[in-house]
């Protein structure tokens, strides 16, 4: 567990957050945004923000930001969509909170307590707050749109090559080369521009 930070409680609201032991270098506003590029470690930390739970289990964070990235509820979320929430949180999310000393994380319990550091994220979470679970939906649509460009990219290719080898299009060698070289190379670009976009990945 890496050190915590020492900052003063909550008082707005009067909940109480897990004490910090050890004083720990303040999160430069590089850490902050860097914490907050993604859309999971946002909704996870203003989940945290919102409820008034000193503890709550990992598996009730996951339901919570995957009902919100595909908008609809908890309980309409499939098994598929709660599992692509999860194993990313598990593995990558949280470890990185904890590590940050924005949370306490029981990896084997399955159990995240909220530290006082938490509260510095308030005020940068602010312009999120109007936006609707849609937007997170249309940024996932855009995303899988994007990085749907390799499936076309082959298939344009595929067509390029049988056309040129029935004689139905009189291309030579380096041109037909050339032509798929720019295929993929655009759907490269269509691809991590749809991720960067969504901002749903698990990038540290």
């Amino acid at each position: 567990m890496s050190p915590q930070s020492t900052l003063p409680p909550r008082s707005s609201t009067g909940s109480s957050r897990a004490p910090t032991a050890e004083e720990s270098p303040a999160l430069s506003q590089d850490e902050i945004f860097h914490i907050l590029q993604t859309n999971r470690r946002r909704d996870t930390i203003q989940y945290l923000l919102d409820i008034d739970d000193e503890t709550v289990r990992m598996r009730e964070i996951a339901e919570h930001v995957a009902a919100r990235e595909h908008n609809t509820t908890v309980r309409e979320l499939t098994s598929a969509q709660r599992q692509r929430v999860y194993i990313p949180l598990y593995q990558s999310h949280l470890p990185k909170l904890d590590k940050k000393g924005v949370i306490e994380y029981n990896k084997s319990r399955g159990i995240v307590r909220a530290t006082d550091r938490l509260e510095i994220f308030q005020p940068h979470l602010e312009p999120y707050r109007d936006e609707s679970p849609q937007d997170d939906a249309d940024r996932s649509l855009v995303a899988y749109l994007f990085s749907d460009y390799y499936t076309t990219a082959i298939a344009a290719s595929t067509s390029l090559l049988v056309a040129s080898m029935l004689g139905v299009l009189a291309l030579s060698g380096v041109m037909l080369g050339t032509i798929i070289t720019i295929l993929f190379v655009l759907a490269t670009i269509g691809t991590n521009r749809g991720f960067s976009f969504s901002g749903t990945g698990t990038a540290d």
